[in-house]
């Protein structure tokens, strides 16, 4: 019987694989910082509600509601005209990649891939430290200092990736949420003129050492799935069911990308555990073509026990061929 990282293997080459998986068997390096906390890994996602406190990035956070993430209330380049000043903080820096370094990696090789991850990796990164509206007007009135800022971070991205690469990584997540429920957040003149080229710099360093990607974007994003496989993703999540035809997503897609999500997680939250059968039947209907799709809820939700039970029954039910 094949291992999880075998399977995941068949399942995106597309190469017959000995079971439809639920999940990306993975163990993640991280650094202080990427769950938005403090320089001493304090504050973050996990910050009880009322919390407020300041990322490695210098962007200021409240915490409004319990078990979701925080909100930026004070992003520190508000004034794109600072960014010569403003200090990015160092990937080498070993407050921030120490943790890298000293995780034992003690997990099972032929189980799990050993995985990098980038979270917020460009565009969330920058309305961040912008703010959501004047990086949307910034890249009419300011575009050489967005262009800079994106540069930046990337910058910050590939010293990083550099350090996952000598700890021996095979698969790196990353992401940016760049749709909505009926779109594009920003058009796609803008993304491939802006984000694209910084995009290509940090994928295409993974792939010349022969790491696996992992791209996440919520919303809308049938329309650019071209880009992602042109940038060499393996896997695209969580491919919101409300958000996308799914149809024409597989077509576009087909043999070429893999697809993971896509399971309404309204229905995995509502229930009852007959409606999630029949909506894992009717995923794995529609998005299964010998490998090329892992079959999970499109969010990530406190969904009740009995009810991830029955989409992993069902899941675990269908067959692969």
């Amino acid at each position: 019987m094949m291992t999880p990282r075998e399977n995941l293997l068949r399942v995106v080459d597309y190469e017959q694989p000995e079971w439809i998986p639920t999940w990306l068997p993975l163990y993640e390096l991280r650094y202080v910082g990427a769950g938005h906390e403090s320089w001493d890994g304090s504050g973050g996602d996990g910050s009880p509600a009322g919390a407020r406190w300041t990322d490695v990035w210098g962007v200021g956070w409240r915490k409004k509601l319990p078990d979701v993430m925080g909100l930026v209330e004070r992003p520190p380049l508000a004034d794109l005209s600072r960014l010569d000043e403003y200090p990015f903080p160092d990937p080498r820096d070993r407050r921030l990649c120490g943790s890298i370094w000293e995780d034992p990696l003690d997990f099972d090789r032929g189980e799990f891939f050993l995985s990098a991850g980038h979270r917020d990796t460009l565009f969330e990164q920058a309305y961040m430290l912008v703010g959501m509206e004047r990086l949307m007007l910034a890249f009419y009135d300011r575009p050489v200092a967005v262009r800079e800022l994106l540069h930046r971070i990337i910058d910050f991205h590939l010293g990083l990736a550099e350090q996952y690469v000598e700890r021996g990584v095979e698969w790196a997540t990353m992401g940016d949420d760049l749709g909505c429920q009926r779109g594009l957040l920003f058009g796609r003149r803008l993304l491939e003129e802006f984000f694209v080229p910084e995009y290509r710099r940090l994928l295409g360093f993974y792939k010349q050492h022969g790491v696996r990607l992992s791209f996440h974007s919520c919303g809308q994003v049938q329309d650019i799935v071209d880009i992602f496989i042109d940038l060499g993703v393996d896997v695209l999540n969580p491919v919101q069911a409300s958000a996308n035809d799914l149809a024409i997503v597989r077509e576009r897609t087909q043999g070429r990308m893999t697809l993971m999500g896509a399971v309404p997680s309204h229905v995995v939250m509502a229930g009852p555990s007959e409606c999630i059968r029949a909506e894992v039947r009717k995923k794995i209907a529609l998005l299964w073509r010998g490998g090329g799709y892992i079959c999970s809820p499109d969010q990530g939700l406190p969904f009740p026990k009995a009810h991830l039970e029955a989409w992993q029954e069902a899941v675990a039910q269908a067959s692969p061929a």
